[in-house]
């Protein structure tokens, strides 16, 4: 899955969480004022008082489904996941319709996803994914599939992030009346897949002929949003394939805002040597604040480096 999955999804999240809230004059649904408070409160890196606004919110509201996700998600920032998973499981007890409680099994497998578990992101995700199939929505179950795929992937198991990318490709193509740039995107981002997966399996040749053909499909034009992915892609086979000069050509050529492409750069940093670089990106990865496949794996792994680099 790529960024522009994630922040779909993450927006799914929000959006489906405000649902839950009582509507403001006009039918439109208002953020509660904790949310707000706490997700600035999180961009200015205080963590702790963000869960403590959060609780707060709790002792009053126990059966604040908002409270309850926001609760979780900073836990898993924190590395606590035992006490998010609490969190996102009273929130799928509490939560009143399908939609709220897709939104709430979604947060609980990114949960999982933030200490490298496949199996059980996969196991809330299929919830998700079943969902989707009982509305009818085959591109959001499709990016559900390719969601509980990167996650997969990120955490080494190459043959679940195999399958549930094809399912994705597959489940996103069954869009009744699809466009023909529909259609791209759900090419692109099947050799993209592949190509990573050809790439952590030590086969060049097959993760060359992926990024190829990801390659021609861009050069289509029907989703030029997504030609910022092809550097990223080429980054990514360059590193497994022990490049790290050209790994780290294309990498800044990537989204520098994304958690993963930090993450992928100071590994590339460290690689090459140059230890100050690599904190440096180490940090700026250990910095985010998102409930995502990105910053599952990077802020994990960004925060264990940088202790055992400055230690």
């Amino acid at each position: 899955m790529n960024a522009t999955t994630a922040v779909i999804l993450q927006a799914f999240l929000v959006l489906s969480v405000a649902r839950v809230l009582a509507q403001a004059p006009g039918g439109q649904e208002q953020q509660p004022e904790f949310i707000k408070q706490g997700q600035q409160l999180m961009r200015e890196g205080k963590l702790d008082d963000a869960l403590a606004l959060y609780r707060q919110t709790l002792q009053s509201s126990p059966n604040s489904l908002p409270a309850n996700i926001a609760a979780g998600s900073v836990l898993d920032l924190l590395g606590q996941g035992a006490e998010a998973h609490s969190y996102f499981g009273k929130a799928i007890q509490l939560a009143d319709t399908p939609e709220h409680k897709a939104a709430s099994q979604r947060a609980m497998a990114m949960s999982y996803a933030f200490y490298g578990n496949c199996t059980k992101t996969v196991q809330y995700e299929q919830q998700v994914f079943n969902y989707y199939a009982s509305v009818k929505d085959l591109f959001r179950q499709g990016e559900t599939a390719d969601e509980a795929a990167r996650v997969c992937i990120d955490s080494g198991d190459l043959d679940t992030a195999y399958h549930w990318y094809e399912l994705g490709h597959e489940t996103g193509l069954k869009e009744p009346d699809i466009k023909p740039a529909r259609r791209d995107l759900w090419e692109f981002r099947w050799e993209h897949a592949q190509a990573r997966i050809a790439a952590r399996r030590g086969d060049q040749a097959e993760a060359q002929k992926h990024v190829a053909a990801a390659k021609a499909i861009l050069d289509k034009g029907t989703n030029p949003e997504q030609a910022q992915f092809l550097p990223y892609l080429q980054g990514y086979i360059a590193f497994y394939a022990g490049d790290y000069k050209a790994a780290l050509q294309e990498l800044l050529k990537a989204n520098q805002n994304d958690a993963f492409i930090q993450c992928m750069i100071a590994q590339t940093y460290e690689k090459l040597g140059d230890e100050e670089k690599a904190l440096e990106y180490y940090r700026k990865a250990s910095t985010a604040i998102a409930h995502n496949p990105a910053a599952a794996y990077a802020v994990p792994l960004a925060k264990k480096k940088l202790s055992s680099l400055t230690s």
